[in-house]
């Protein structure tokens, strides 16, 4: 059920969850011992399921519950202050928030995707939850849900928003396209802004493309090339695609989020495509951001703030439950969060999916006893917090 980064993300990357910073946190500068955090957990719907995937400089954060006991129905939501708002459906049963930083901005935008009432003519399932609907990018502004185009094809997805109100993703076309295989129409990373598609972004190494975050200073990243073959993580700027090179992978590179001095983070598979690591790209430079351990040798970078502090989680897919762990990176350093919250904490965190320019870091972990009954949480750095909470 946890819905993938993107569509590429779909096909290459199995992440953990539910069947889905480089200056503050670990480290504190001037005494160097780590930063504590309260922790606040976040409800749901109604069901037994909610994920917290985004997060803004007001404390908002969006993602996706369940509304009753059950499979489904599953629908985005904005948290505010305690609030918890449904974003409904655009005609289906289910609405999702992807699992990216910036999925609301400071203006409590969201995007997400949504099914339609309409099953998909080719069979496809590009919401990720086994219905195969015809699945739209959305975003909700206002009390509104709007659905934003395609280029003729089916399906889309959004991938994230910046505050000015540009919204990136991924549609299809009508056409046929060997490299998008196996969709059944050509994939292309698009941006939107005032509901109409604004620009086609150009692809690299191939014909395919995805869209997963935009700066503000209109700076995209995402991956290009064959969806079945190489893949190459890029940033759109100046009208043309770059690509980031890889950690020695040619496969599974993938460009997640993008911050505003142009630092990204995503994942790239190591030599011999068996595992990949989270990475931090830089002035045209590409670092290895390390796993937490042996045990759990992959890693992946979900968010970036200006700060530079990165979020995300390391895991060992191979193992047999899949758990993931949820991790901060810093000035070098690793730190699995379970380490800094308060002692007997209810939640076990696994992937922290969004952190804001406050050190305040959103994601989702798990209920003691119960590896699928997911709660979204929200990390408030102790010097920050409410008296008490740490």
């Amino acid at each position: 059920m946890n819905a993938m980064t993107s569509l590429l993300t779909r096909l290459l990357l199995p992440l953990s969850a539910l069947a889905i910073p480089l200056s503050l946190a670990a480290q504190d500068k001037q005494n160097h011992r780590p930063v504590r955090y309260s922790l606040q957990v976040i409800g749901t719907l109604g069901g037994t399921f909610s994920e917290a995937h985004g997060l803004n400089n007001k404390g908002s954060t969006a993602g996706q519950s369940l509304l009753v006991d059950s499979n489904f129905p599953l629908h985005a939501f904005l948290w505010q202050k305690g609030a918890m708002v449904d974003l409904g459906t655009l005609g289906g049963q289910n609405s999702l928030v992807p699992v990216a930083n910036h999925t609301v901005n400071e203006r409590d935008a969201v995007i997400g995707n949504s099914e339609t009432s309409t099953p998909d003519p080719n069979g496809e399932d590009l919401c990720g939850l086994g219905t195969f609907f015809i699945c739209l990018p959305f975003v909700w502004q206002e009390d509104v849900l709007t659905a934003l185009p395609t280029l003729g094809g089916n399906n889309g997805n959004a991938g994230g928003i910046n505050n000015r109100g540009q919204i990136v993703g991924t549609v299809e076309t009508p056409n046929f396209d060997p490299c998008s295989l196996p969709f059944a129409q050509q994939i292309q990373a698009v941006i939107w802004e005032h509901g109409v598609v604004q620009e086609v972004l150009p692809p690299f190494g191939g014909t395919a493309a995805a869209a997963n975050a935009i700066n503000d200073n209109g700076q995209v990243v995402g991956e290009s090339g064959c969806v079945s073959g190489n893949t190459y993580a890029v940033i759109w700027q100046h009208g043309r695609a770059i690509n980031l090179g890889s950690l020695g992978g040619v496969t599974g590179n993938l460009a997640f989020d993008i911050n505003n001095k142009g630092q990204v983070v995503g994942q790239s598979d190591l030599p011999g495509d068996t595992l990949h690591h989270a990475f931090l790209w830089q002035k045209g430079v590409m670092t290895d951001l390390g796993s937490l351990s042996d045990a759990l040798p992959t890693s992946q970078a979900i968010g970036i703030n200006n700060q530079g502090q990165v979020v995300g989680f390391s895991q060992n897919a191979a193992a047999e439950d899949a758990s993931s762990v949820a991790v901060l990176w810093e000035n070098g350093t690793i730190t699995d969060l379970n380490t800094v919250i308060p002692a007997g904490s209810s939640l076990f965190l696994m992937e922290a999916t969004a952190i804001n320019d406050r050190g305040e870091i959103a994601g989702f972990g798990r209920l003691p006893n119960n590896p699928d009954d997911h709660r979204g949480f929200i990390l408030i750095p102790c010097r920050a917090a409410p008296v008490g909470s740490c």
